[in-house]
C-alpha cells in the first residue's frame, strides 16, 4: 500500500461495522488510491455495500477510523462533511432517483444543495451531464418510471457527476443489465475516469468489469480484506473463496 497521504483517496483503519450482535467488517484496513478504479469483491454477507455505505456517512462505524481526501469522516463536524461530501458521488443501484423528479431535477438536487447557482445555469449543467452519460438530449425531461434500466443507471451516473467529484462511488453499476448493456457502461465509466480523473469505488461481481476497468481489486472475507493487488493477483492467491471465483467458469470467461 502507498504510504503518501496525498497519494491516498480513502485510508481506512481498524473498521469495525456492527448490526446488533452481527459484526459485518472487523479490523478492516483499506487505501484506496488517487486517480485509481478499485474494484470491491466478496461473497454474499461481505458487507461490501456496507463498506461503501460506511464511507459515505450512511453507516456509523463502531470502531476505527476513516479518511477521505485526508478529513476524518467520523470526526468532522456537519457544516464540513457538506463540503467533504459535495467532493464525491455516488450511483446506488438501480440509479436511486428520485421517482417525483424528473432526470434534471434529480441532476440539479446535489447542485441545490451545495451551490448558489441560477436556473440557467443549473439548466445547462443538468443538459451537460445528461450528455456525458451517454443520454439522449430528450432523456433530461423523463421521469425515471419512462427509462429503462440501463438508462436509470446512466442518469443516477449523470447526478454522481453533478458536482465534478474527485470520487464517484459505484454500487453494482451493471447488475441487471444485459451482456451488450454491462459492456457499454464499463467503457462509460473508463473512458469518463480517464478524461476526468477521479477516483472510482465500485462495489461489483461482474467479472468482466472487474478484468475489464479495474486498476485492482479488493476482496472482502472473514471480516476483513483478505486481498488487495492486480487481476494477476487475484489468480495467484491461495485463498479458498478467491480461486473459487477468479478460477470458476465465468472468471475462466473473463479473463479467457
Amino acid at each position: 500500500m502507498i504510504d503518501h497521504a496525498d497519494e491516498i483517496a480513502i485510508r481506512i483503519r481498524g473498521l469495525r461495522s456492527q448490526f446488533g450482535r452481527q459484526v459485518i467488517h472487523e479490523n478492516l484496513d483499506l487505501d484506496v488510491r488517487r486517480g485509481e478504479v478499485l474494484g470491491v469483491v466478496g461473497g454474499s454477507g461481505t458487507g461490501k455495500s456496507v463498506l461503501l455505505r460506511t464511507i459515505v456517512g450512511l453507516n456509523r462505524p463502531r470502531a476505527g477510523s476513516i479518511e477521505v481526501l485526508g478529513q476524518n469522516v467520523r470526526g468532522v463536524k456537519s457544516r464540513q462533511f457538506a463540503k467533504l461530501e459535495a467532493r464525491w458521488g455516488v450511483l446506488f443501484q438501480d440509479g436511486a432517483l428520485f421517482s417525483s423528479l424528473t432526470v434534471d431535477e434529480n441532476i440539479q438536487v446535489p447542485l441545490k444543495q451545495h451551490t448558489n447557482l441560477s436556473k440557467v445555469m443549473l439548466e445547462e449543467i443538468s443538459e451537460l451531464k445528461v450528455s456525458m452519460a451517454g443520454l439522449p438530449p430528450d432523456a433530461g425531461h423523463k421521469y425515471p418510471s419512462q427509462l429503462s434500466g440501463g438508462m436509470r443507471k446512466r442518469a443516477g451516473l449523470a447526478r454522481a457527476l453533478a458536482l465534478d467529484p474527485d470520487i464517484v462511488f459505484l454500487d453494482e453499476p451493471t447488475a441487471g443489465l444485459d451482456p451488450i448493456g454491462a459492456a457499454a457502461f464499463d467503457q462509460l465509466i473508463l473512458q469518463l475516469q480517464k478524461s476526468l480523473g477521479f477516483t472510482v469505488f465500485m462495489v461489483t461481481h461482474d467479472l468482466d468489469s472487474l478484468h475489464t476497468i479495474c486498476d485492482r481489486i479488493a476482496v472482502l472475507a472473514d471480516k476483513r480484506v483478505e486481498v488487495v493487488g492486480s487481476m494477476n493477483d487475484m489468480l495467484q492467491s491461495d485463498h479458498p473463496w478467491i480461486r473459487e471465483y477468479f478460477h470458476g467458469a465465468r472468471g475462466r470467461a473473463a479473463h479467457g
